[in-house]
């Protein structure tokens, strides 16, 4: 009878010795690689980072205490994308969040198996990235800000604000394809449509040469000019923006941060909203769901913004019609 109260006592030490054990193990913080195309350090993330940090934070998620970020800027040279990927992928995270078409390619090929949340500007179902918006299948979903279907909308809204309009320009690099290819292509079209002359202006990354861009331009007689966003040309937009205003030449971009770095004016989904949208995301697969399973979000609501500061600068006078159909004027 000793005997078996004194086995009953010792297994239930050690099964509560076990168990305390076990309670006491860490909980395993999620980790996420934020692979960006851009610029950025601890000190400034960028705007896109800041807003996907805050849509951490709404959602309870307090970074270095019950989540963790890999930060990997490319800083316009999508050449280093690849080893990027590869880094964060031998880290083992949980989820990798991408925002360029080419950072979400070379994802797709690094791993099958780790979710990927992209935010991209393209039709990820034309540039072949998911199989369907609804069901994109394999292990991306995310995000697409209707880049392209807006270009026939910037050149009627660039057309009705400058009235002389003869020729534009657009500004595009070539060094990432397809994106900005494929996007010329569609102002092509949408400028045929509307008789409007187009010029193409190419250049080239990591190091652009804006300046002679806008010499083709003036040699050409370009009016007026579109800006094509890809991860090299959003690192200049002061730059893109003070080249055009000492050229008096009016400029249609393609995210509001361009015009208020100087730009003129700008058509599109609010550019911050799908970087704050993929925590979402990022929330759903920590909590179990198959990123397969999770419909790409496409936005509802687009922006026009002007600055009239700029407008001033350029000599140009915008009408009341325009000016009221803005949802931001700059002054």
């Amino acid at each position: 009878m000793k005997k078996n109260l004194f086995q009953l006592t010792l297994w239930a030490l050690l099964f509560a010795l076990c168990f305390s054990a076990d309670a006491q193990q860490p909980t395993k913080i999620p980790r996420i690689g934020y692979l960006s195309g851009g610029s950025g350090d601890a000190s400034n993330r960028g705007p896109p980072v800041e807003a996907f940090r805050r849509g951490l934070r709404d959602l309870g998620y307090i970074e270095g205490k019950n989540i963790l970020i890999e930060y990997r800027y490319a800083e316009g040279k999508v050449d280093r994308i690849p080893s990027f990927l590869a880094e964060l992928v031998q880290l083992k995270v949980d989820v990798l969040v991408v925002q360029t078409l080419v950072g979400i390619r070379d994802a797709k090929q690094a791993t099958k198996t780790i979710p990927i949340v992209m935010v991209t500007t393209q039709d990820p179902v034309a540039t072949g990235i998911v199989d369907s918006l609804a069901h994109p299948g394999g292990n991306i979903t995310g995000l697409s800000t209707l880049m392209r279907e807006l270009s026939g909308k910037r050149l009627e809204l660039l057309k009705e604000a400058v009235v002389d309009i003869s020729r534009v320009g657009v500004l595009w690099d070539t060094s990432t394809p397809p994106g900005p290819a494929i996007a010329f292509k569609d102002y092509e079209a949408a400028a045929r449509a509307q008789k409007i002359p187009l010029q193409s202006l190419e250049t080239r990354g990591p190091n652009p040469d804006l300046e002679e861009a806008f010499r083709a331009a003036a040699k050409g007689r370009v009016s007026a000019l579109i800006v094509i966003v890809n991860v090299v040309l959003s690192r200049y937009p002061r730059q893109i923006a003070e080249l055009a205003i000492k050229s008096r030449m009016p400029s249609m971009n393609e995210a509001s941060a361009y015009v208020e770095a100087g730009g003129l004016m700008s058509y599109s989904a609010n550019d911050l909203e799908g970087y704050r949208r993929a925590a979402v995301y990022v929330d759903k697969i920590l909590k179990g769901a198959k990123p397969g399973d999770l419909p790409v979000e496409q936005p509802t609501k687009f922006e026009f913004v002007i600055n009239l500061k700029t407008a001033k600068q350029i000599g140009l006078t915008i009408s009341p019609n325009v000016l009221a159909r803005a949802d931001k004027v700059i002054k």
